[in-house]
């Protein structure tokens, strides 16, 4: 296998673990939601121990922490745009169905493949079909309810946690200035970062840092949700990203819905429709053809 093929084949290994590491998120944050744990708490959290982990490898590794002046900026807004993504989708529950911000937050494959075109980087008709066909099984399986009030706001929410990731994945693939920044590095920064936002909101918004968290359970969620779906899920998608491209990396994300639906079935007994099946199908056959027909471009 020659470095081409192999750097390939690494970037969809990445990102396909970087989706389903992502998808496990109701595992550990719907128990804590259950327990009171405020949104801002768990995400501080949530980054906080994962900078720790992280930050522990590293010095078992004796990789290097520092970066350069121009790098940490840089850095600072990656961790801004990781961060931003998820209190946005948060925010937008409040206002619209938990289906149809998941439905529009996967807007973000297209506005990635956007970004790339406003570049000049132009990804090839496979990609493009399959992210339409992934964009049609996303709508399957949200299942966006017709019942429910829908504010403005909460799409606008959802809508810019898309832009908010879809910016994060080309910055990383693109950028020459954080090029020599290993994925740990890069991850570390933006893991801090998050954490100093959190608990600046946290501070700003009143109320015990430890609310919530009450048992040992908790605090084994807390890890959980810290080490699989954001240190292990950002190593990755840092890896994939660099490796074939933001846009096939955000097609491959699609791994994070159908995981967390797998989860949601068969560890909180929610249903499985044939709709949902359909949808599973649609995304999965789309991958499978990128991965089997991936172009000649890499965006």
């Amino acid at each position: 296998m020659d470095s081409i093929a192999r750097k390939r084949t690494i970037g969809y290994c990445a990102g396909i673990i970087a989706g389903i590491s992502y998808g496990t998120n109701p595992l550990f944050a719907k128990p804590l939601l259950e327990s009171g744990v405020p949104v801002l708490v768990m995400l501080f959290f949530r980054y906080g121990i994962s900078a720790l982990l992280l930050a522990g490898w590293m010095m078992l590794r004796k990789e290097a922490f520092l970066v350069k002046g121009r790098e940490l900026g840089l850095l600072g807004i990656l961790g801004l745009l990781f961060a931003c993504s998820s209190l946005l989708l948060f925010a937008s529950y409040e206002f619209i169905p938990s289906g149809l911000a998941t439905t529009l937050v996967y807007l973000y494959p297209v506005f990635v493949a956007l970004i790339m075109v406003f570049l000049r980087f132009f990804p090839s008709w496979q990609t493009w079909l399959s992210i339409a066909a992934t964009f049609g099984g996303i709508i399957l399986l949200s299942q966006p309810s017709g019942a429910a009030q829908i504010q403005p706001v909460g799409i606008v929410l959802a809508i810019c946690s898309a832009l908010s990731y879809a910016f994060y994945l080309v910055i990383v693939n693109r950028s020459k200035r954080i090029k020599q920044v290993s994925e740990h590095t890069l991850t570390l920064y933006a893991l801090l970062t998050g954490t100093f936002l959190f608990a600046a909101l946290r501070a700003i918004q009143g109320g015990n840092m430890l609310e919530g968290v009450d048992s040992g359970a908790d605090w084994l969620n807390l890890t959980g949700l810290a080490l699989v779906p954001t240190m292990i899920s950002m190593l990755t998608l840092a890896i994939s990203s660099r490796y074939i491209g933001p846009t096939k990396t955000s097609v491959l994300g699609v791994f994070e819905p159908l995981t967390a639906i797998v989860i949601g079935t068969v560890m909180f007994g929610e249903p499985m429709t044939m709709k949902m099946a359909v949808g599973i199908f649609i995304c999965v056959a789309a991958v499978v053809f990128m991965i089997l027909r991936p172009g000649k471009r890499n965006g």
